[in-house]
């Protein structure tokens, strides 16, 4: 072997462990490093901020939403509409009264301005097994429909009818564990959450026609950013929400056989 190939040699093997080390080091980072998880501020008028870690591992889906949402400035304006002391805060609602839908257009440019949507519900009732978040105060979760009561057949429509709203435990509440998609925890400012609760309503009644837990003078959101660190969560999975006016028409032709 002559001294260029000895010298091409040790230089070939000196390369590869180099690389090794290169892609070794590279998978140390990888498995040891923790990613930093997105972080939603809350800027309520009149009140404070509140700051949120949210959970792309519990409800991936879901986290993408929301952070689609609030820097494409949906909620900016937007209100807390429904307010109960020792339980949670809602918010988010197109019309700012717990009713309207955003569209596809608040998720992308170029989405439509007329078809609205609802996100799959990541949590166990759902059969999605991975989000293991309990309601403890501070949690954040999707506010969704409830049509058990029309019909049991629509259980799994309710489940998937999230879409903007949410809300945020001001107590904890184990009786909701599986049953919504909780997706964050309040980092800073649950004292911000607990004012929020206690204002003035119209009435506590629940025999009342309108106005049960809606406050006086409902707090304003005044901006939902989302800061991800460099990550791009992408755009959420949609689907075609619940349409109750389509079900009961089906539901009436099929009893008049028309």
């Amino acid at each position: 072997m002559n001294k260029f190939v000895k010298i091409l040699l040790i230089i070939l093997i000196i390369a590869s462990i180099m690389g090794i080390g290169v892609l070794s080091y590279g998978y140390y980072r990888k498995i040891t490093e923790k990613v930093q998880n997105p972080i939603a501020t809350i800027e309520v008028e009149n009140f404070g901020t509140i700051k949120v870690e949210l959970y792309p591992d519990m409800a991936p889906n879901t986290v993408k939403n929301f952070i689609t949402l609030a820097n494409r400035g949906y909620y900016n304006g937007k209100n807390f509409h429904r307010t109960i002391p020792d339980f949670m805060i809602q918010g988010g609602s197109k019309d700012g009264n717990g009713q309207g839908e955003p569209t596809l257009s608040d998720l992308k440019d170029g989405g439509s301005t007329e078809e609205t949507y609802s996100i799959k519900g990541e949590f166990i009732a759902n059969d999605y097994d991975k989000n293991t978040l309990k309601f403890k105060k501070g949690v954040i979760a999707m506010a969704r429909g409830d049509y058990a009561n029309i019909s049991s057949s629509l259980i799994k429509d309710g489940y998937n009818s999230a879409s903007s709203q949410f809300f945020i435990m001001n107590v904890d509440n184990d009786n909701l564990n599986g049953l919504y998609a909780g997706f964050g925890q309040v980092i800073e400012g649950l004292d911000v959450v607990d004012k929020i609760a206690n204002v003035e309503v119209v009435t506590r009644d629940s025999n009342a026609e309108e106005g049960l837990d809606k406050p006086v003078n409902p707090p304003v959101i005044k901006s939902i950013t989302v800061e991800t660190f460099g990550i791009d969560y992408g755009e959420p999975e949609t689907m075609e929400p619940f349409n109750y006016y389509n079900w009961l028409m089906q539901q009436y032709s099929s009893y008049t056989g028309e």
